[in-house]
């Protein structure tokens, strides 16, 4: 690990500007997925601002009928937080399906909203990656590609966001808000936060330097059946090959977001009008353009399978 200089964040204004301020500094709060690309050098931070001292791990309902999440709020407090285990099930399950118990205790909400792609080319330092090195090619492309996108992609990165969490946000309609180097706030809804890979990818999200998170909103609960399904290689410990979170209203109607397949959660408001239909009326228009390698192409049927698992579950 090379060397990096440390503070403690002692507002989220000064903590941004910070970051801003100093080329290659880095927030840091759990450290979950940080400290291991460090140690690898993929992450080469120069400084280090601790954001942990700042007071944002409170849950809070909004005016509307909400909940605001803080940043700090660990995986753990969330997805054992009563409202959110009755109001927005989803969200619970998902939490519950990722990393161990000992990670979920350090993993925060905003760090877990930035975690890197878990891409083996990304990963792996000899390889070329453009979303580690920009312009020095995507490995993925002619390589092994099984665990990658295949919808969302370019022909610079086909990597896949790998965290369960932002899936069920992306159904549930969730914003982010941050708070900007110069002091100002903003709000970012998830359907827009991360960025398309294009030419890129090394830009994973909409932030701008410095900028930090501080909550994320919930709308006021949707109601319905909600239901969480991953499907990875192992029962536990695993990142998700395709995970489902969906929430299914009486009348059959609902939201459908699936994650493992994209560079984001991968949703589209069109393709959940078919959910009536069934699980393939639904999927052939979610992954219309896709473009699956020939060690990947089974996610589509496999995100078919699991959706009709999931919709099956429902309406038990």
């Amino acid at each position: 690990m090379k060397a990096f200089t440390y503070e403690r964040a002692t507002s989220p204004a000064a903590a941004a500007a910070a970051v801003a301020a100093k080329p290659g500094a880095r927030f840091i709060a759990g450290g979950t997925n940080l400290l291991d690309l460090m140690k690898l050098e993929v992450e080469t931070p120069t400084h280090l601002v601790d954001v942990n001292p700042l007071q944002l791990d409170r849950i809070e309902p909004t005016p509307e009928g909400g909940l605001k999440i803080g940043a700090l709020v660990r995986n753990t407090d969330l997805a054992s937080d009563a409202r959110v285990r009755r109001d927005y099930g989803v969200l619970s399950r998902a939490l519950l399906a990722g990393a161990s118990g000992q990670l979920r205790n350090k993993a925060t909400t905003a760090g877990n909203l930035l975690q890197r792609t878990r891409c083996p080319y990304f990963y792996d330092t000899h390889q070329p990656c453009n979303k580690r090195l920009p312009g020095s090619g995507c490995g993925a492309l002619e390589g092994v590609s099984r665990q990658l996108a295949v919808i969302g992609g370019s022909d610079a990165c086909i990597a896949t966001y790998p965290g369960d969490m932002a899936v069920a946000l992306r159904a549930l309609d969730a914003t982010v808000q941050t708070v900007q180097p110069d002091g100002t706030e903003r709000s970012v809804p998830l359907s827009g936060f991360y960025r398309a890979p294009g030419a890129t990818p090394h830009l994973d999200t909409v932030l701008a330097k410095g900028e930090l998170i501080t909550s994320v909103t919930l709308p006021k609960p949707v109601g319905g059946t909600q239901v969480y399904r991953k499907v990875r290689d192992r029962a536990s410990y695993a990142f998700a090959l395709v995970s489902v979170a969906a929430v299914v209203q009486r009348d059959g109607s609902g939201r459908v977001a699936v994650g493992g397949v994209a560079y984001t959660p991968w949703r589209d408001e069109a393709a959940e009008a078919e959910l009536p239909n069934g699980a393939k009326a639904v999927t052939d228009r979610l992954f219309a353009g896709a473009r699956p390698t020939e060690h990947n192409a089974f996610k589509l049927l496999l995100a078919e399978r699991t959706l009709a698992s999931v919709l099956a579950e429902a309406k038990e």
